[in-house]
C-alpha cells in the first residue's frame, strides 16, 4: 500500500510522526474511501428503495452495487446472501437472536471457543438464558491453539450451531476454520465464521471456506464506522425469522398481520448506511488494487519481523510466539503493566492497545491483567517496526 494514500499517516503525536499499530481496532482510511463519503453527500444523496426520483434511483443503484461488491469480495454465490448491519457485534447478535428464535431449544447446544472476542461469546450466552440452552466451550492446548481433539467430542446431537473467530483478536493465531466446519458439517451442524479480524489480512471465500454464516466490519477493512456484514447461506436465511421490525424488511403491514420482504431485506430493518456502502466499495475496490495475497505476504513478513526483534528484548514474553499469524502479537515484559507500556510508547508518538482486549476468558487463562498488541495493516513498514523496538527499550528501561 502506498502510505500517501492515507491522509492521517501524516499526523504527529506529541511532535512525532505517528505509528499507528492499533489495526486491530480499527484501520485508517485511504483518501478514495473519504472521498465516496463526500461525493455521496454532495452529489447523489438520498433515501434508496422508496422513491421515484433520480436521486433515490441514484443511490438505491450505489447501495445495491455495494452489495454485489461485497458478495464478489468474500466469494458468495449471490448478493441476496449479503445482510448490511451495524458491524460485527451487530451481526453476531442479529444472527443469534434469528437461529435462536427458529431452532435453538432447552438443552440444545451452542459452541464456541476460548479465544473468542466478547461479541462471539456474549450474544450466545443471552441466546443460552433465553432459551435454556447450554454455551460449551472449545479449550485451549498448552501452545495456545485450538484442541480439536476436545472440539470433535463436544459436538453432539444437541449441538445447534458453531461460531469461531478466523484469526484471534489477541494472538493473531489463524484457527483452522476449514477443519472446524469439516468436523461440525459432519453432523449437520451449521458454522458461524467471526472474520472481524481475517477479511482485511487474508484472502476469504465463503463458498470454498463452506461456512453457513461469516460476519466482519468495514472499518476494520480501510473502511467507515458503523457497517457490517452478514452473509448467510440463502438456505439458512430463508428459515430463519428478522430481528428487527419496520421500514424496509417488510412486504405488506396490517394491523393483524404482517408479510416479510425478500432476501436480503427482510433483515434491514430502516434506513440502511447507504453513504457506508458506497464507501465500503471502494475500501475493497482498493484492497484488491493492492492484492490481497500481497497484503497478507507483506504482513506476515512485518509479523515475524517484530517477533524477531521482541524477542531480543530481555524479559519480554510473547503470546503465541512461532504460530502463523494475520497481524496481531500480543506481549508483556516482566512483572510491568501493559497499560504503563502502552502510555509510554504513546509519549513516542506509537500506538497500540492494552488491556483485555474485549477477550477476558482468553485473559484470565493466560494469567495476566492484560497484554500490550500490536496489530498491523498494509501501509505499516518495517522501519516503524524499528521506531517501535527503540520505544519500547525506552519504555522498559523507565520502568523497571
Amino acid at each position: 500500500m502506498n502510505r500517501t494514500d492515507f491522509p492521517i499517516l501524516n499526523e504527529q503525536v506529541y511532535n512525532r510522526p505517528l505509528v499507528y499499530f492499533d489495526n486491530a481496532a480499527t484501520t485508517q482510511k485511504p483518501q478514495v474511501v473519504i472521498n465516496a463519503i463526500v461525493d455521496a453527500y454532495s452529489h447523489w444523496n438520498a433515501n434508496i428503495h422508496r422513491g421515484v426520483h433520480h436521486l433515490s434511483q441514484v443511490a438505491t443503484a450505489k447501495h445495491e452495487q455495494a452489495r454485489q461488491r461485497v458478495a464478489d469480495f468474500i466469494g458468495a454465490a449471490s448478493a441476496k446472501e449479503i445482510v448490511f448491519t451495524k458491524g460485527t457485534t451487530d451481526s453476531i447478535n442479529m444472527l443469534a437472536f434469528s437461529f435462536g428464535e427458529a431452532l435453538v431449544h432447552e438443552g440444545d447446544e451452542i459452541i464456541v471457543s476460548q479465544l473468542e472476542h466478547h461479541s462471539n461469546i456474549v450474544p450466545w450466552q443471552m441466546l443460552c438464558e433465553r432459551k435454556k440452552a447450554v454455551l460449551k466451550v472449545i479449550p485451549l492446548r498448552e501452545d495456545l491453539s485450538l484442541d480439536m481433539s476436545a472440539y470433535e467430542a463436544l459436538l453432539t446431537e444437541r449441538t445447534r450451531i458453531v461460531s469461531v473467530a478466523h484469526v484471534s483478536n489477541v494472538l493473531g493465531i489463524i484457527n483452522p476454520v476449514a477443519e472446524i466446519i469439516r468436523l461440525a458439517h459432519a453432523h449437520h451442524i451449521p458454522v458461524c465464521i467471526d472474520a472481524a479480524q481475517s477479511a482485511a489480512h487474508l484472502p476469504v471465500n465463503v463458498q470454498e471456506m463452506d461456512c453457513d454464516f461469516f460476519v466482519c466490519s468495514a472499518h476494520k477493512m480501510y473502511g467507515p464506522a458503523g457497517l457490517g456484514v452478514l452473509y448467510g447461506k440463502e438456505k439458512w436465511l430463508d428459515q430463519l425469522p428478522p430481528a428487527e421490525g419496520g421500514g424496509e424488511m417488510i412486504e405488506h403491514v396490517h394491523f393483524d398481520h404482517t408479510t416479510y420482504n425478500t432476501l436480503p431485506y427482510k433483515f434491514e430493518a430502516g434506513t440502511p448506511d447507504f453513504i457506508g456502502t458506497a464507501a465500503f466499495a471502494a475500501a475493497l475496490d482498493y484492497i484488491d488494487s493492492v492484492g490481497r495475497e500481497t497484503i497478507r505476504k507483506e504482513e506476515e513478513a512485518l509479523t515475524r519481523y517484530m517477533e524477531e526483534q521482541l524477542a531480543q528484548i530481555p524479559d519480554v514474553h510473547i503470546y503465541a510466539a512461532g504460530h502463523p499469524k494475520a497481524g496481531v502479537i500480543s506481549f508483556n515484559v516482566a512483572d510491568i503493566h501493559p497499560f504503563d507500556v502502552g502510555t509510554l510508547l504513546d509519549r513516542q508518538g506509537i500506538a497500540v492497545r492494552t488491556g483485555h482486549h474485549c477477550a477476558e476468558p482468553l485473559i484470565d487463562h493466560l494469567g495476566v491483567p492484560g497484554t500490550v498488541r500490536v496489530s498491523f495493516a498494509g501501509y505499516n513498514t518495517k522501519e516503524e517496526v524499528d521506531e517501535f523496538i527503540a520505544a519500547l527499550r525506552k519504555a522498559v528501561t523507565m520502568l523497571s
